[in-house]
């Protein structure tokens, strides 16, 4: 009878260990699995970003070759100046016809001028300066209401333009009762290029003195006198 107790003893000492065990087991299993699964997902995101960072500095590459290309065909672009049809008697004359197509893309692209201003040969540009006998420039300053697509699309005209000009000076700032319309004071120079015959013969204009101010009154008055005309954001 003995004996049977000792075997009785060790079985349920071996039920016990066995149970511990299990016990310790199911624990770690427990534990473990959401930490292989964690690495598992890791692994996964890991793979994904690899993937996503790959596609991305793909699309750099390409960007920054696009824009090697731009670059190199903007520089390989030489823009004509402006040649007036025939020989004209001053700036304003010169530069009417290109200033009436500055005029009509403001159109095209739905841009109000609220004021239009130009200045001839102006003192401070270096054309005027160093070869004012063989360039005619005007300096356009212009107070403008557009939306922001419509003077997107004039700029992009205003840079395909066919004539060289330059874009002085762009100041934007948003219309504080409808932010969707932009104020806008723009900056531009014209530029024609004189009749060559005349060059030789003709001496580059002297600044004028400062007590003499050059005269400002706007070509627009001969080309588009509507531009002129007050225009408010809120009739946009």
């Amino acid at each position: 009878m003995e004996k049977y107790k000792v075997y009785a003893r060790k079985f349920k000492l071996a039920l016990t260990i066995f149970g511990v065990t299990l016990v310790i087991f199911v624990l770690l299993i427990s534990k473990t699995v959401p930490q292989i699964q964690k690495i598992s997902s890791i692994q996964s995101q890991t793979k994904t970003e690899s993937s996503s960072l790959a596609d991305l500095e793909r699309k750099l590459t390409e960007l920054k070759k696009s824009q090697e290309e731009k670059i190199k065909e903007d520089n390989s672009v030489v823009k004509a100046f402006f040649k007036p049809i025939s020989s004209v008697p001053d700036t304003e004359a010169a530069i009417s016809d290109e200033f009436a197509e500055i005029l009509q893309l403001m159109r095209e692209n739905k841009i109000k001028a609220r004021s239009i201003k130009n200045v001839p040969d102006p003192d401070d540009d270096n054309f005027v300066k160093f070869a004012g006998n063989r360039y005619y420039v005007c300096r356009v300053s212009a107070e403008m209401i557009a939306n922001y697509t419509d003077f997107e699309n004039f700029l992009r005209d205003l840079y395909k333009h066919e004539h060289f000009l330059e874009i002085s000076k762009i100041e934007i700032v948003p219309y504080q009762k409808n932010k969707r319309i932009l104020l806008i004071s723009l900056q531009i120079k014209l530029y024609a290029q004189r009749d060559p015959s005349t060059v030789v013969n003709q001496p580059a204009p002297q600044p004028a003195a400062e007590a003499a101010p050059k005269p400002a009154e706007s070509a627009a008055n001969n080309v588009a006198p509507a531009q002129q005309q007050e225009s408010s954001p809120d009739d946009f």
